[in-house]
This record gives structure tokens, sequence and C-alpha cells, in this order.
């Protein structure tokens, strides 16, 4: 679970990518979310390197978007980037057993969580514009659309 600093940080990331209030239940389902985010994206790069003949996943394997790629360069601008990147290289869960990173893809990983994670956020506002505080209904909406899409 996200220690105390680490919910004040990824409340800021919320209301800066979108103006989103998040409570700490909030935050413990944002790290489900980057769970589940994490085996899927593990498995879908496990299975573009297979289909490219090798065992460890590359950059190239994850399915990064145009958006998503979008995305995690507006993550980046974000003040509080550079902390939010350091919490998820510490608490980012370990992908299934049976996945293999290479390490230029470890270093991605926290880009690559940090736009997703601007993408959850403003996706609060496309399912309500005026929203700013999302319930537990506007989190089971969201995560309907990642599963759409992923």
């Amino acid at each position: 679970m996200t220690h105390p600093a680490g919910i004040r940080i990824l409340q800021r990331m919320f209301r800066s990518a979108a103006g989103v209030d998040v409570d700490k239940q909030d935050i413990r389902r944002y790290r489900e979310f980057v769970d589940a985010m994490i085996d899927d994206i593990a498995i879908t790069g496990r299975n573009s390197a297979s289909w490219n003949g090798r065992d460890v996943i590359a950059p190239a394997d994850l399915p990064i978007t145009k958006g998503l790629h979008e995305r995690m360069r507006e993550f980046d601008e974000l003040d509080v980037a550079a902390e939010v990147r350091a919490l998820l290289r510490n608490d980012l869960r370990r992908p299934p057993g049976d996945v293999t990173f290479s390490e230029e893809t470890e270093d991605l990983l926290p880009e690559v969580f940090g736009g997703l994670s601007v993408v959850l956020a403003r996706s609060f506002k496309v399912i309500d514009p005026d929203l700013t505080n999302p319930r537990t209904e506007h989190w089971e909406r969201a995560f309907t659309l990642f599963r759409l899409m992923m």
C-alpha cells in the first residue's frame, strides 16, 4: 500500500492532471488500476516479444499508442512528475513470473504509468465534465473504458 507521502503525491498528480480530488480510498483504487495495467502491459509485451523471437520485452513491445505517448509527454510536464516517477519506480508491482523486461523497458515503465495516470485522471472529466470527486461508479466506468481499450 502507498505510504502517506505517496498518497499526497498522487493526490497532487490527479489534481494537476485533471482538476480531480481523490481520497485515500481512491488511491487504493488507483493502485488496483496500476496493478491490473502492469499485468495487461506485461502480457501484451510478452506476446509481442515472442512473436519477434525474443524472451525479453523491449520498449517497442509495449502497447504505446500515439495518444498514450502524448499523455506521457504531458505527464513529464506536470510539476509533480519527478515525485510520481520515483514513487512508481519504487512501488510498481512486479509483472507475472513468465515476463522479463529489458533494462530499458524497466526504465520506461514509470513514464508509461505516468501517461496512463494522466489518461485515467482525465477520463473522469470525460465521464462527467463537472466531476471533482470521483465516486465508485466513476472509477468503475473508467476501468471499463481501459478494459475495452487494453
